[in-house]
């Protein structure tokens, strides 16, 4: 490890959570306190003998008798001392968890510890992964040698100054005793297991960009800074207000309802694809599916704006309505969409189209609107932009939420499309099947793909709904004879 005699001055950026690591390290200074602290002695680790060393069990003992919590919360708390780097194993480097057996753990020395704030630098790693790979003689652990080959070819205009680091760092370990050499090589590695964690690991120290402003510092509030804040709590006042009661008991139920949905209290079926690198679950869950999975058509009965922003969900609407003889309104709010998202030198044009087809009197799909909206409608399209249409477009979209979808959602269709939703397997990869899939990753469909394949899909539609000019076709048919 090269020492840093002079950290590097950061300005004004202070990290938000340094509070609460400075509340641990007082906990961890309590932890190696002779008398009150926990008890460490020599064990054996092949072959050597290393000092202080203590037991999962007994750190969790000592949490709970101090804190006065649970098992399972001291074990929570031993572990994010691990993740954090306070205490590091001596058997499983990768497990990063406070073990409540007989595991052995050591106290990691304050040099390491995250709030000396200096950075874990490439070349630091680097110099690292080389002395490592000359002590091992190329036995690396699989994803320290990717990290080593990504790095000898990252920084090849100094590798010779890292090799020469890397050696004169581990002929100096070398002179060292034997239990302080071991004690060492384990504090680095927990070191660089911890900045630099292998493939599907979390790791603690990801806390976002750092902040700007200093938390502890008093900011000077101006005269014009003390009117805003005055307007602005003005205003609040006397915005309309809706008990507490009320708000949290939406907030329940729509957790309630939501819970099975989301991927932090729920798991991903059949599996979740940021962490075994499989893409079956984006497969069966694209835009545009044949049959989709029964979490998704659950989902749609969630709400009106669910239903629209899926677009399987719209698709089998459109078969409701069809069947209904009622498609003009959920056209007219797609063609709301499109304008509203298209592109400003089609705007005249795709105007003229929605009042010819919706909105002119004996129009071919003419929507039932009132007089008011539909005034104030038809005016603005003399001159449209993107939003002459929302109020049209919110009229119609309440009418279909109040009216259509509860009918949609008692309806063959909708219960049809249950029955035919799919309900994945859940995959039980091993270990070495995940090594498998992060080597085969693929790069996937890129959005403009989607995108593209899209709008083929609206041009051919188009080009289906328009009625086909007989003698146009067969004078052409006429020309190539």
């Amino acid at each position: 490890m090269t020492i840093r005699m002079a950290r590097p001055q950061r300005g004004q950026h202070h990290r938000s959570r340094m509070h609460c690591l400075k509340k641990l390290e007082t906990t961890v200074v309590e932890m190696q306190d002779p008398k009150a602290g926990i008890k460490g002695s020599e064990q054996k680790l092949n072959v050597t003998t290393i000092p202080h060393v203590i037991a999962g069990n007994d750190v969790i003992a000592w949490i709970v008798n101090k804190m006065k919590v649970t098992q399972e919360e001291a074990q929570a708390f031993g572990t994010m001392l691990v993740a954090y780097g306070y205490i590091y194993p001596l058997q499983n480097h990768k497990t990063l968890v406070m073990l409540n057996d007989s595991s052995l753990y050591r106290f990691q020395t304050p040099y390491f510890w995250p709030t000396q704030r200096w950075v874990a630098d490439d070349t630091d790693y680097a110099i690292y992964l080389a002395k490592r790979n000359i002590r091992k003689k190329g036995m690396l652990e699989p994803y320290e040698q990717v990290h080593y080959n990504h790095l000898h070819e990252w920084l090849n205009h100094k590798w010779d100054f890292i090799v020469m680091q890397a050696t004169e760092q581990y002929r100096a370990g070398k002179e060292r005793k034997k239990p302080d050499r071991v004690v060492f090589d384990c504090q680095e590695r927990a070191f660089w297991i911890v900045n630099r964690p292998p493939r599907r690991t979390h790791t603690a120290l990801d806390y976002g960009p750092d902040r700007l402003i200093d938390p502890n510092v008093e900011e000077k509030i101006t005269f014009d800074q003390h009117r805003r804040m005055n307007i602005f709590y003005q205003q609040a006042i006397m915005r309309s207000k809706v008990k507490s009661s009320v708000s949290l008991g939406a907030m329940v139920k729509y957790m309630t309802t939501c819970k099975n949905h989301d991927p932090f209290l729920a798991p991903c079926l059949p599996s979740n694809p940021w962490q075994t690198d499989n893409d079956t679950y984006w497969t069966l869950n694209m835009r545009r599916v044949e049959t989709p999975t029964k979490m998704r058509v659950e989902r749609w009965s969630f709400s009106f704006f669910e239903l629209l922003s899926d677009l399987g969900g719209r698709d089998d609407f459109k078969v409701f309505l069809k069947k209904e003889f009622s498609g003009e309104n959920l056209a007219f709010w797609e063609a709301a969409e499109e304008m509203k998202w298209g592109a400003a030198s089609a705007m005249s044009t795709k105007a003229e189209a929605i009042f010819k087809t919706f909105l002119a009197p004996g129009a071919p799909r003419w929507i039932n609107i009132d007089g008011r909206t539909m005034g104030l409608t038809v005016k603005g399209l003399d001159h449209p932009h993107r939003y002459v249409l929302d109020a049209a477009q919110t009229h119609v979209f309440l009418l279909m939420k109040k009216d259509t979808f509860f009918r949609y959602l008692k309806s063959p269709v909708y219960k049809e499309m249950q029955k035919k939703a799919l309900n994945p397997e859940p995959h039980n990869f091993s270990d070495a099947q995940l090594e498998q899939n992060a080597r085969n990753r693929s790069q996937g469909i890129h959005p403009i793909i989607l995108w593209q394949q899209e709008e083929e899909e609206l041009s051919k539609a188009a080009i289906a709904a328009t009625p086909v000019d007989i003698k146009a076709m067969m004078s052409k048919i006429d020309r190539k004879k």
